[in-house]
């Protein structure tokens, strides 16, 4: 019997072997995805309990977000099982363009559904760093089942490119309005910067740091109501973050004395005309950056609170408070900046304004928000703001939305060549050095 049993398997081609542990190999992966899909399930539902008991929320509150909490379980699932891939998908238009990638509006063929893609070269993101921070941005995604949060309903990859499927938000970004309007009312100011507290306020909750609180990064929905994106995705990769990147040049750095001198109509047109320029390259931009990302010494979740206060300076001001020639500058400004923030006298702001943006940008221990969001929500500046229903009331600046896939507060890109394999490793590496 034994003699028997070991024939087949003498004879068995070397083919055969290798397909056979191929099966076995891809089983046990099976399997223990499996166990670790439902530890992670287990995990997301404790938290969930833990979470609710820590709100003291009533039954019915508990019962209304375990049964959404249930529905996005399933969601996830069912992602997970459909294998999606780029011909699941028909693009409409590139709505977005940076250092590492691009974004499109695409339609799933099968449903009719539209979605932002965000298409990245792996080519760009070979350092380890980058893939950690992807992941990052996937995984903050999926977990924050939020208003506040841009939603991702699928990623898969090919061998150039990885790929995020994320909702499609028509009313642009943050910067892009701003570059439409020379500044904002105090009015709209609280609107936006009382719903981005509220949305990094949610993030911070999930024990996430931002890190990269900027306008590119706050969109606007259908209604005109803020999400936050780009988890992790450019920090990191673009070299804005990096403080050796300025060290070295400080001491050959051409003064911008002409710029300093300009009156505050002069800068925020130098501003807005260099401004898209940065947002696309590989440097970026550490205009919005709290001066102790910088440091060496580590920093928490209150550099995002620095970086909100500079959004809100822009909005009434025209332009952020250490906005420069050159990179190297605004870097030296930031860490300068109890002498560098300054408010221009010929654009009045009012007290209650400056006040929360002095509060906003100061060291991080006499920062508010420290204490917790409660003190900021209670800052006098957003006197008469509902917190509660911010979402459901209307907008500051309402967006008009003619159909599903309207991309008019989009600005207009150029087709590419990323999603033509053949023609994609020079040209579009050539293209990206012009």
């Amino acid at each position: 019997m034994a003699m028997t049993g070991s024939t087949p398997c003498s004879s068995m081609s070397n083919h055969t072997k290798e397909r056979v542990t191929m099966t076995k190999v891809t089983l046990e992966n099976f399997y223990s995805n499996l166990i670790a899909q439902h530890e992670e399930r287990e995990m997301r539902q404790k938290k969930l309990e833990k979470v609710m008991e820590e709100e003291g929320l009533k039954d019915e509150e508990k019962r209304l977000r375990r049964s959404a909490h249930a529905r996005k379980e399933t969601e996830f699932l069912r992602l997970k099982r459909t294998r999606l891939g780029l011909e699941d998908f028909e693009s409409l238009k590139v709505i977005g363009r940076g250092a590492f990638g691009e974004v499109r509006l695409v339609q799933k063929k099968d449903t009719g559904h539209v979605y932002a893609m965000k298409i990245l070269r792996k080519a760009d993101m070979l350092e380890k760093e980058q893939v950690g921070h992807i992941r990052a941005e996937r995984d903050i995604l999926v977990e924050a089942d939020s208003l506040w949060v841009v939603k991702m309903f699928y990623s898969f990859q090919d061998k150039l490119n990885l790929y995020l499927i994320m909702e499609f938000l028509p009313g642009g970004d943050m910067m892009t309005l701003l570059m439409k309007k020379d500044t904002l009312t105090e009015e709209e100011t609280q609107f936006y910067i009382a719903e981005t507290v509220l949305a990094i306020d949610s993030i911070h909750q999930l024990g996430f740091i931002h890190r990269d609180i900027k306008p590119d990064n706050l969109l606007l929905d259908s209604k005109g109501h803020v999400k936050l994106s780009d988890f992790g995705l450019c920090t990191g990769l673009k070299k804005a973050h990096r403080t050796e990147f300025y060290r070295n040049l400080n001491h050959s750095l051409p003064s911008d004395f002409t710029f300093q001198n300009m009156n505050s109509k002069r800068k925020a047109e130098t501003w807005k005309r260099n401004r898209r320029q940065l947002a696309f390259s590989t440097v970026g931009t550490p205009d919005y950056i709290a001066p102790e990302v910088f440091m060496q010494t580590g920093y928490n979740k209150l550099c995002d609170w620095w970086s909100l206060g500079v959004i809100m300076y822009e909005m009434l001001i025209g332009y952020p408070p250490f906005c420069s020639e050159t990179p190297q500058e605004t870097y030296k400004k930031v860490m300068n900046w109890k002498e560098t923030l300054t408010f221009p006298p010929e654009v009045p702001i009012s007290e209650k304004a400056k006040d929360l943006i002095l509060r906003f940008c100061c060291e991080w221990e006499h920062r508010i928000g420290a204490p917790g969001v409660e003190e900021i929500k209670s800052n006098s500046f957003f006197e008469g703001v509902d917190w509660e229903h911010i979402r459901e009331r209307p907008a500051a600046i309402s967006i008009e939305i003619k159909s599903i896939d309207d991309t008019s507060n989009f600005d207009e890109f150029p087709e590419s060549d990323i999603l033509k394999p053949t023609v994609l490793c020079p040209s579009s590496q050539e293209e990206e050095r012009k």
